[in-house]
Formats: C-alpha cells, sequence, structure tokens
C-alpha cells in the first residue's frame, strides 16, 4: 500500500479532489491523503458537489493542515497549484518522492453557477485522468522511473 499526500495551499478543492479519487479509483494499492500549507478549514461545497455527482465518496474529507502528517510515512507527494498563478506550494520535507501537477483553482472561478460548476468539473476529469494513469503504473518501477512516469502523465494532460 502506497501513501499519497496531495498538496495545495487551501486544502478546499484540488488536493480534496485528488485524495478522494486516489481512495476512489486506488483499490488497495494506494490511499490517497490531502493537506494544505494555509488550510481553509472547510472542504469547498463545490469540490464536494463535484465528486458526489460522479459517485465518488466524501465522507470523511476534510481540510487539514500540513502537521496532520508529520509522522505518517508518505510514498509520494503530488503538488496541484497553479503556479501560473503564483500561487505558493507548499514544501515537504524529506525523501519522500514529489511531483507537481499543477492545476488553476476552481474555487478561484467567478461568474454564474454554470461557469463555477464547469471548472470543478474539469478539475475533476483532469485529476481523475492524471490519477487513473498513476495507478495503472506498475509496483515494480525504481524511484526515477516512478518519477518519469509521473512527470510524463502530467504533460501529457496539459
Amino acid at each position: 500500500m502506497k501513501n499519497i499526500l496531495v498538496l495545495c495551499t487551501g486544502n478546499s478543492c484540488r488536493s480534496v479532489i485528488g485524495e478522494a479519487l486516489i481512495n476512489h479509483l486506488g483499490g488497495t494499492r494506494f490511499t490517497g491523503h490531502s493537506a494544505g500549507s494555509q488550510p481553509a478549514g472547510q472542504v469547498n461545497s463545490g469540490a464536494l458537489s463535484v465528486l458526489q455527482q460522479h459517485g465518488v465518496d466524501t465522507s470523511g474529507l476534510s481540510s487539514k493542515g500540513l502537521e496532520a502528517f508529520t509522522e505518517m510515512p508518505i510514498d509520494l507527494v503530488i503538488t496541484v497549484c497553479d503556479n501560473a498563478a503564483a500561487e505558493a506550494c507548499p514544501i515537504f520535507p524529506g525523501k519522500t518522492l514529489k511531483v507537481h501537477w499543477g492545476l488553476p483553482d476552481p474555487a478561484g472561478v467567478t461568474g454564474d453557477q454554470e461557469a463555477i460548476s464547469a471548472a470543478f468539473e474539469l478539475t475533476f476529469q483532469q485529476l481523475e485522468q492524471r490519477i487513473s494513469a498513476l495507478i495503472a503504473l506498475p509496483d515494480d518501477l525504481s524511484d526515477s522511473e516512478w518519477l518519469g512516469a509521473l512527470a510524463q502523465i502530467h504533460e501529457q494532460s496539459i
């Protein structure tokens, strides 16, 4: 079982969707977790809504800080902050494998409900595609092969 931690700033949208999808798709191989450097304190209702629309369990999801994972062995950290928006991604110390899958924050979208819902749907689709590809990777890859494959997953999905 590999523990995967999805990080972003507020831990209310992208990272929570990532956590839920890893747990939904990962079977017995992967466990998803999420955290933020400046946790919002609650999960965005748009994130919960898009997960529920796709039949993904939302029970137990919460917005939490990195301190919740200081004692847990983490195999992979995925940051999902959008560097193009000058959003600062949290740093996870240690030798844990790390990859960046930057995505725009759907919580920052303004406009009518249709535009906001479309932003959450796009985030869901992008994360589902990437996480499905991650889960399809074989277990016997070296660390450098994992990192190369994870970077390629990101590049193929932009």
